[in-house]
């Protein structure tokens, strides 16, 4: 016989219950705000992880993961008497209907898009806009009238570098601070990285580093102009660089050999090896899609 599904109560009081000053475990009661964030953070990475592996058998258990994490931050709020689950819950469904009057034109679930308008029919660019400026809204609602209000402000420093360098970029560019199309970052991007190099020139190394900080944010900018997420184009990149070394490593260990013992014209030559290999089952991929 089947066990029967757990559903949200269940894990809520499970939460309570690990909390339990008499009841619960040791572990997740010294638990606080900052030690969970690590945790959140490690989490949201194998979720992603799971995606780019199409790995969906373990999706679930990823996400629920994730889940655990909110669950934990709304149990922390409860006990201080600041915020349960359920005002989790309300703030964002509320949150989702005022973004999308759209969908919901007088911003209750009741309220549907007037019928014989598809989805298709609502631009993208109208909804884009919309959402925007609603969040802009809601950062000076918040700010409650405070002087020195940035368009950077609430973008989150926890972010890695690669995904904030993208977001502040992204909301200069909103009030023009941008250049007037790719060609122009390229070119920024040759002046930053002669200013790396002039830097090593000279032999100050700080300041090359700095330069190379400078060059970072520009390569980011021509991602962002590109519309292409430079932490998921670098993540492609590590699994690629990752992959050909691995073919590096094994092509070696077959001649029993390392790379350490190897010249570096050797592992070149491997390395080429793996790109090849890599572009002819591309080419055959394409192919079986054309049949």
């Amino acid at each position: 016989m089947s066990q029967p599904r757990h559903d949200l109560d269940d894990l809520l009081n499970l939460m309570a219950v690990l909390r339990d000053p008499q009841q619960g475990c040791p572990w997740d009661l010294q638990q606080d705000w900052d030690s969970i964030v690590p945790h959140t953070l490690e989490e949201a990475y194998e979720v992603a992880d799971a995606i780019e592996r199409r790995a969906f058998d373990e999706l679930p258990g990823e996400l629920g993961d994730l889940l655990f994490q909110v669950v934990y931050y709304a149990r922390f709020g409860a006990e201080e008497g600041r915020f349960d689950f359920h005002d989790v819950v309300h703030t964002l469904t509320a949150k989702m209907l005022q973004r999308h009057p759209h969908v919901f034109p007088d911003g209750s679930l009741a309220s549907r898009r007037p019928p014989g308008v598809s989805a298709e029919q609502v631009q993208t660019r109208q909804v884009n806009s919309r959402w925007e400026s609603l969040k802009a809204e809601e950062r000076a609602a918040r700010a409650d009238g405070e002087a020195g209000v940035s368009v950077l402000d609430d973008v989150p420093r926890t972010l890695p570098a690669l995904s904030r360098a993208a977001k502040l970029s992204k909301r200069a560019a909103r009030v023009g601070f941008d250049w007037p199309d790719s060609r122009g970052v390229i070119d920024k991007i040759r002046e930053e990285l002669a200013e790396v190099e002039a830097a090593l020139d000279a032999g100050d190394r700080d300041h090359a580093a700095e330069e190379v900080g400078d060059l970072l944010f520009a390569v980011t900018n021509l991602a962002r102009t590109l519309k292409a997420d430079p932490e998921q184009c670098l993540r492609a990149t590590n699994a690629k660089f990752e992959r050909r070394f691995r073919h590096v490593e094994s092509a070696l260990a077959a001649r029993g050999q390392q790379p350490s013992s190897v010249t570096l014209d050797e592992m070149e030559a491997h390395w080429q090896d793996a790109k090849r290999r890599e572009a002819t089952h591309e080419c055959h991929q394409e192919g079986a899609a054309h049949e």
